[in-house]
């Protein structure tokens, strides 16, 4: 049972907020990107080795050129290597946003859509 001053974690968060934008965008595809996360240092070194970069976004929405980093709605800072990769994508034309939590996710997602950027 969630304690009602609880703050879910960025894992609820983002599993709330992928439900809600499959739900309204049922033909967009969205997927995370798993960079995060406990492991052992030879599955680290192993998927390092394999492309995955500290800092990427946790999400993506290919159709969109939108890459989404979901931090808590209280704590969770951003990290120089995550401002780093924001910079960057936002540099090369795609659009990159963090949001605080699932109900801020939704309205930035609703505010680009109102804005016409995305269909």
């Amino acid at each position: 049972m969630m304690q009602a001053d609880r703050i879910p974690t960025e894992h609820e968060e983002q599993r709330q907020f992928v439900q809600w934008f499959r739900k309204n965008w049922p033909d967009v595809r969205i997927f995370a990107i798993p960079n995060g996360g406990a492991r052992s240092a030879a599955t680290a070194g192993r998927l390092k080795a394999e492309g995955v970069a500290s800092g990427v976004p946790d999400m993506f929405v290919p159709a969109w050129s939108l890459w989404i980093e979901m931090k808590r709605t209280k704590g969770g800072s951003v990290s120089a290597e995550q401002k780093d990769w924001l910079q960057y994508l936002e540099g090369i034309g795609h659009t990159a946003i963090v949001c605080r939590g699932c109900e801020d996710a939704k309205k930035q997602i609703e505010n680009l859509i109102l804005k016409g950027t995305k269909e």
